[in-house]
């Protein structure tokens, strides 16, 4: 069976939601990487949480963070295109966070569709923002293959390595279209020389 995504603000989770995510997020980031730490915080009130499951259990999580609550900023700046000048990302931006996959579900591709799920959220509901993540250094490579760019100086955060990344939005650079007028004149002016200089070629043989 394929995998089902949904997204729920805290309010609309069942009990039987809440449980299941708490229990995945104990396994994965408390007991799998042997990190004691207050993994519930009252952030999780003001998430969008996003489900990933297969016949009703589920296998994969994470949470977006909306840019009114969302602390991580950067200090990255944004370009329209290598030609021009690049300017200071400002203002508050969407985050995700908490992304697992269950362990005898990995090695998939499970951890893509999750996060392009929620990538592709974060530009319907929030636009065109940058979107940040506290990533954990061991996967700056799965990260930057969706475009993330590291930002600053790695940390530790509970023990474990840690590295911001961004997520820019480039903006597309309008190009002036010639209009039809211009290149239909170009292209009567072309064969009226090529006609010319034809013209000219008989008489010079005729001569």
């Amino acid at each position: 069976m394929s995998t089902q995504f949904s997204i729920k603000t805290f309010d609309e989770l069942t009990t039987v939601d809440l449980y299941h995510i708490l229990k995945a997020r104990s396994q994965v980031f408390v007991v799998e990487q042997n990190c004691p730490y207050q993994d519930i915080d009252e952030v999780d009130f003001d998430c969008l949480h996003l489900i990933a499951h297969k016949d009703e259990a589920l296998v994969g999580y994470c949470r977006i963070i909306s840019p009114e609550v969302n602390t991580l900023t950067t200090n990255l700046s944004v370009t329209t295109s290598p030609y021009h000048a690049s300017k200071q990302i400002s203002g508050a931006m969407p985050a995700i966070g908490r992304v697992l996959v269950l362990p005898e579900h990995r090695g998939y591709g499970l951890a893509r569709q999750i996060m392009t799920n929620a990538i592709q959220y974060c530009r319907r509901k929030y636009g065109k923002k940058p979107i940040i993540i506290s990533a954990q250094t061991y996967l700056l490579p799965f990260y930057e293959s969706l475009g993330f760019v590291v930002e600053g100086e790695r940390y530790l955060e509970d023990g474990i390595e840690h590295v911001r990344m961004v997520l820019q939005v480039l903006k597309k650079v309008k190009v002036k279209k010639e209009s039809s007028g211009v290149v239909a004149n170009t292209l009567i002016f072309l064969l009226l020389i090529l006609g010319l200089l034809f013209i000219a070629g008989l008489i010079y043989l005729m001569t």
